[in-house]
């Protein structure tokens, strides 16, 4: 998949300017309106928190977590709950998503390959890449074959059209009627709940690329933000997602807000979820030390000569790497006992408290490295 040369001549994608035009339209003349001439029953704001987190969940856990990166396995009644709860947030199908999600992570900011390059502005990334096709050429099916082969990702895509009309007009009326609030449930779990949940999806291809930290890598331009993660159900923290796209976390900390992630442990303690990756400790810890180092040394290129602080940087660095030897020498050493009989494998124990005490070496370099960088610089 390319770009067309001329974007500012792409056809314009009616289908999708009149759904986000159109519903963005009613969002803020119609609900209002309602709302201050009618008022909105309890039961209508119910359904649309309700909604608009299981929107949240279908894209997140779902569409992203689970179909794009494969970072955990689903039942089918789960994978059915993800398709339909994705689907409901009109974005399109599984598959097309997918597609156009891992161009994103392979051609990440690359201007004439990246679907939403935020190499092209906050407009673009943030919804224009939609509103017209840009896009050249079919989609490439082959970049998805695992999910071709999966039944409820294909019934998802072949009904698309009729789940879409199902879940955001069939449902939010029935509701409504039950209720006795059609028009207000319509509105707010219909209308209004759409349009933040684009909104908040949205974020992440603009917002998560131009606001925030970059803790883990420069490579490219995705960042951790804290606020984006509380209104994207955790998906804000989004330079440890770019670096290390494989594990189910977004946020690795307990106390990080990620909506996800609690989500599929706990379909996991449920039986719903298995085999769920995880980046282990030492090599996050490394990739977040090795942003320290690569700082330090552009800190010394942009600054007066101070060899005080070079011998202090290269004699830390010298640390780090024999750090990062023992722990791949200790990688080697369980592949090895691991082909060995039961009976003549290496205590378990022995070898998860190497593994901590690097983990927990490379964590205290990095506290004393950033100390050390203050009082050189203070």
């Amino acid at each position: 998949m390319t770009r067309n040369d001329s974007t500012e001549h792409a056809p314009l994608n009616l289908p999708a300017t009149l759904v986000l035009g159109l519903t963005f339209l009613a969002a803020i003349t119609l609900v209002p309106w309602y709302g201050i001439v009618h008022g909105f029953s309890a039961w209508a704001w119910v359904f649309f928190a309700v909604f608009l987190m299981i929107n949240g969940i279908g894209i997140g856990s779902g569409y992203h977590r689970l179909w794009s990166h494969r970072t955990y396995e689903a039942h089918w009644l789960m994978r059915l709950f993800l398709a339909i709860a994705g689907g409901m947030a009109i974005q399109n199908s599984i598959l097309v998503w997918c597609i156009r999600h891992r161009y994103h992570h392979r051609d990440v900011d690359n201007n004439d390959r990246d679907p939403y390059s935020i190499g092209r502005g906050f407009w673009f990334a943030h919804i224009g890449w939609m509103l017209r096709d840009y896009e050249s050429g079919e989609l490439d099916w082959t970049i998805v074959p695992d999910l071709e082969r999966d039944r409820i990702v294909a019934w998802q895509h072949k009904y698309y059209g009729s789940l879409v009309l199902v879940t955001n007009v069939a449902v939010p009326l029935l509701l409504g009627w039950m209720v006795g609030d059609i028009w207000g449930v319509l509105l707010l779990a219909g209308v209004l709940r759409l349009v933040v949940s684009h909104h908040v999806t949205f974020f992440i291809n603009s917002l998560a690329h131009m606001w925030g930290s970059r803790p883990y890598t420069d490579e490219n331009s995705a960042r951790d933000n804290w606020f984006l993660a509380i209104v994207t159900y955790g998906e804000g923290y989004h330079n440890f997602h770019h670096r290390f796209q494989n594990d189910y976390r977004n946020g690795i900390r307990w106390w990080q807000y990620d909506i996800n992630k609690w989500f599929i442990a706990s379909c996991a303690r449920l039986g719903l979820a298995k085999n769920l990756k995880r980046t282990s400790n030492f090599k996050i810890q490394r990739a977040r030390l090795a942003m320290v180092f690569k700082r330090a040394r552009e800190k010394i290129e942009n600054s007066s000569e101070n060899p005080r602080w070079r011998i202090l940087l290269e004699t830390e660095y010298a640390q780090f790497k024999e750090t990062v030897n023992q722990w791949q020498q200790l990688q080697m050493e369980r592949v090895q006992h691991g082909r060995l009989k039961l009976a003549e494998r290496i205590d378990q124990s022995t070898l998860k408290a190497r593994y901590r005490e690097l983990e927990r070496d490379l964590k205290l370099q990095r506290k004393r490295l950033i100390l050390l960088t203050a009082q050189v610089y203070s």
